[in-house]
C-alpha cells in the first residue's frame, strides 16, 4: 500500500521560504508521477507542482511559477516542495499525492494522498 507522509510546513512571514517534504513508500515509483495540492480555508483544492519519478517532468500552476521548485530524491524515495518568496495567499494546507502516468493537474486522477501539511504565510 502506497504512504505518503508530508513534513516541513509551519508559520513563516511574507518574503519568506519553507521546504516541504513528501516520503514515499510502499512500492518502487519508477513510473509515477507525484504531484503537490493545497486547500485554502473555504476554498476549492487546487494544484500546485507535480514532477514525474524517473524523468524529472515537471508542472507549475502559474500562481506559483518562478517560487516554487519541485525535485525528488530517488535514492530517498522523498518528493520535496521548495517554496520561496512566500506570499499570504499562499497559506494552506498543502497535500503530497502520487499516480501513475504522467503529470497531470486533475485532482482525481491522483489516487494516493497524505494527510497534508498547514503552511501559513502572515503578512
Amino acid at each position: 500500500q502506497v504512504q505518503l507522509v508530508e513534513s516541513g510546513g509551519g508559520l513563516v512571514q511574507a518574503g519568506g521560504s519553507l521546504r516541504l517534504s513528501c516520503a514515499a513508500s510502499g512500492r518502487t515509483f519508477g513510473s509515477w508521477a507525484m504531484g503537490w495540492f493545497r486547500q485554502a480555508p473555504g476554498k476549492e483544492r487546487e494544484f500546485v507542482a507535480a514532477i514525474t519519478w524517473s524523468g524529472g517532468s515537471t508542472r507549475y500552476a502559474d500562481s506559483v511559477k518562478g517560487r516554487f521548485t519541485i525535485a525528488r530524491d530517488i535514492a530517498k524515495n522523498t518528493v520535496y516542495l521548495q517554496m520561496n518568496s512566500l506570499k499570504p495567499e499562499d497559506t494552506a494546507v498543502y497535500y503530497c499525492a502520487a499516480k501513475y502516468g504522467m503529470v497531470v493537474t486533475t485532482e482525481w486522477e491522483y489516487a494516493y494522498w497524505g494527510q497534508g501539511t498547514q503552511v501559513t504565510v502572515s503578512s
